[in-house]
């Protein structure tokens, strides 16, 4: 069949319409999907994601172990927000709401709010919120006491670098929240960042266990403070904080674990707010969408919202079991335990949260070195039933430019109130006795060793007990780990 002229032009045009449509569909050659380059750019589950209970559990599990320290501080700064003024909560804590509340003396043996409190320093504690104002603190001249102030943000990270250790001159230092951008005022020494406004600030000044340095350091201590940058007027203020009002104590006087602050049954009621008050860490942006989605879910549907609150129940024991000093750090020799990344924990989550449970508001590692243990030389828990020996070589007790002490603590790491009043021993003890090799021994147990080494003994109850070592502006040879602590030996 012969083609006419207009047929064939007919089909020329087919045929290229066909391969230009071709040529849109296919590409010509393979071409590369673009990577994400920014946490923005990774996709999240959706709302409206159907989630079985199984899926609903595994996240709600990881959200309660991780999330468990922000609420832990938020709740505790929401609840010390409710005093009308910086109080003396009786049993010995001081708290301060956006302001400080120092004590004269160390902390005693009936604090129950916030676990391993420290028996060589005179405390101050200024629970805040800096989304209205920044903080302002005073730092007096100390001389050659030792003494830190501690910030830590509300994911329980010390982000200020302030005290002896660091040669801090004496001003007025104000510490700001992420969103702040006013302006600075003349007076102000430095300026500090905390990067979430729930923080806490806890200064520590070191005290010798005297009398004399008892009545010497509330000249200084009394020259401690923190306001708002509203009440800032350049001139230093001072305070007698032996006059601070009582507050009641939140407990019962029968109570021997800490105070609850972390209920597991409205655990995942309060975390949608904290996650919103702390934004996430680099790297924790997945994180937060994914525990955020399962929240999100919760709000709409009551099965979803039950099974976290079921999850949440059940996985509250196990975080109690991280109170066990084995459950904390890494081994640091002879049979102790410390932290690593304490004060500094970006996403060594296990250990922040086992600090928080065990030991709230750790100092950075380089800052102190916190080591402790349950159990003796033979593995088994220490108990006053037995007396024990902690041997220091000569000339090895913990090398600190700053100070140390061994401190006893009962199963729940409060104090156990004794004749003595004693609870721990070190650099502030005048009275401790060496041996005749030049060796220093202490001594634990319910019984006394001896009236010749009572001045070495640290009284524990019948119970369980554990031992912690604190060693503040650590020599490199406690960091690194080779300085080891010594063992504790069951006395025959």
């Amino acid at each position: 069949m012969r083609i006419t002229r207009a047929q064939h032009l007919l089909a020329t045009a087919l045929v290229g319409a066909l391969v230009s449509m071709m040529a849109q569909a296919l590409p010509a050659q393979a071409q590369q999907y673009p990577y994400p380059t920014s946490a923005a750019e990774v996709a999240g589950p959706p709302p409206g994601t159907a989630m079985t209970k199984a899926y609903v559990q595994s996240v709600g599990r990881l959200a309660y172990f991780w999330g468990w320290p922000l609420v832990n501080v938020a709740n505790r700064i929401g609840n010390m927000s409710k005093l009308p003024a910086p109080s003396m909560v009786i049993g010995g804590m001081p708290a301060g709401s956006n302001r400080l509340a120092m004590l004269t003396d160390y902390m005693s043996a009936e604090e129950r709010i916030i676990e391993c409190p420290n028996q060589d320093v005179v405390y101050g504690v200024a629970f805040n919120s800096l989304a209205k104002e920044p903080l302002v603190l005073q730092v007096p001249d100390f001389g050659d006491r030792f003494w830190v102030y501690a910030l830590y943000d509300a994911r329980t990270d010390e982000f200020s670098q302030m005290g002896k250790a660091y040669g801090t001159k004496p001003g007025f230092y104000m510490v700001a929240g992420p969103d702040w951008k006013g302006e600075t005022p003349p007076g102000i020494t430095a300026v500090l960042r905390s990067s979430t406004n729930l923080m806490l600030a806890a200064p520590r000044i070191f005290m010798d266990d005297t009398s004399e340095d008892r009545a010497a350091i509330q000249s200084v201590t009394s020259q401690i403070d923190a306001y708002p940058l509203s009440e800032f007027d350049g001139k230093t203020k001072i305070r007698d904080w032996s006059t601070l009002p009582k507050a009641p104590a939140p407990w019962p006087a029968s109570q021997r674990k800490e105070l609850m602050v972390v209920n597991p049954e409205t655990f995942f009621d309060d975390l949608p707010a904290v996650m919103k008050q702390v934004p996430p860490m680099p790297g924790e942006e997945a994180l937060y969408n994914l525990i955020g989605s399962v929240l999100e879910a919760a709000g709409q549907d009551p099965e979803v919202k039950k099974a976290l609150k079921e999850t949440a129940v059940a996985t509250e024991p196990e975080i109690w079991k991280l109170m066990q000093w084995r459950h904390n750090g890494r081994p640091a020799g002879n049979g102790w335990n410390s932290p690593v990344n304490n004060g500094k924990w970006g996403t060594d989550y296990l250990n922040r949260t086992a600090t928080a449970r065990s030991n709230l508001f750790d100092n950075r590692f380089d800052e102190t070195k916190y080591i402790y243990r349950d159990n003796d030389s033979q593995g088994k828990l220490l108990t006053g039933q037995h007396t024990y020996a902690v041997t220091f070589a000569k000339g090895q007790v913990p090398p600190v430019q700053g100070f140390w002490s061994l401190t006893l603590y009962d199963e729940y790491h409060f104090f156990h109130p004794n004749p003595l009043k004693r609870y721990a021993l070190g650099t502030k003890n005048k009275t401790l006795k060496y041996n005749a090799d030049g060796s220093l021994t202490l001594y634990a147990g319910a019984k006394s060793p001896g009236k010749d080494k009572e001045s070495n003994w640290l009284p524990a109850p019948n119970e369980p007990f554990s031992l912690y070592l604190r060693a503040y502006w650590p020599e490199k040879s406690i960091i690194d780990g080779t300085w080891l602590p010594p063992q504790v030996v069951k006395v025959k």
